[in-house]
């Protein structure tokens, strides 16, 4: 793989490893968070009740599933990026190998803080690998696609999104609770906050499209 001009060898090296960094991190977290137990955001809720309907593990339907909203970028015409095939098979998978590794948890005092540090992960994890700037996962992409189609903002597209997701997984027996609350509270600044540490210099800090709504990316671009 070669460099483009202007742009050094050791960039693209840094652009890779926030990547892969953020993408595995982003897993990790997801695992912590269904460990602590308090409840997970919009998407693993969905994912958890159709894994447990399925007898599949959450991190295969996480793939699965990821792989499937794929699909729905050929109308909205969306192109995907490393990033975004990455995020489809790196996610579920490491979610599914932090689970085996950490086990279940039945003290309060240490899921709170669990759930504590896998919301501040996420964030961290965010920022790494949008910064990279190698495509938006497939959740993003079908948020940012939906928006461009129909006009609506993209704010109003992701609550409808999610809150959907939200349902139809509660529904599906997905665990929702203060978790979920904390974690739509908090990670819009966390992620912005990342989004700034993690920016690389020469690279626009934020995918443009979403800048041209002139709604934050940290609040409209995230995982999931």
């Amino acid at each position: 793989m070669t460099s483009t001009p202007g742009r050094p060898r050791g960039v693209l090296a840094r652009r890779l490893v926030q990547l892969y960094t953020g993408l595995v991190l982003y897993g990790v977290s997801m695992g912590l968070m269904l460990r602590a137990d308090l409840g997970l955001e919009p998407w693993s809720v969905l994912n958890q009740g159709i894994s447990r309907h399925t007898g599949l593990s959450i991190g295969t339907v996480t793939v699965v599933f990821g792989a499937l909203i794929l699909l729905l970028w050929i109308p909205l015409r969306q192109r995907p990026g490393l990033g975004t095939v990455s995020n489809v098979v790196i996610l579920g998978v490491v979610m599914d190998l932090t689970l085996a590794r950490v086990p279940e948890l039945s003290s309060l005092g240490a899921r709170i803080p669990l759930l504590a540090f896998a919301i501040v992960l996420n964030g961290a994890a965010t920022g790494l690998y949008i910064s990279a700037r190698f495509g938006p996962g497939p959740r993003d992409g079908l948020m940012t696609g939906l928006h461009l189609r129909t006009g609506r903002p993209v704010r109003l597209v992701r609550t409808c999104i999610e809150v959907t997701v939200l349902a139809a997984g509660f529904l599906l027996g997905g665990s929702v609770g203060a978790g979920t609350v904390v974690y739509a509270l908090a990670i819009g600044p966390l992620a912005q906050f990342f989004l700034r540490r993690f920016a690389i210099a020469g690279l626009p800090s934020t995918p443009s499209r979403v800048v041209a709504t002139g709604t934050s990316p940290a609040r409209a671009i995230l995982r999931e």
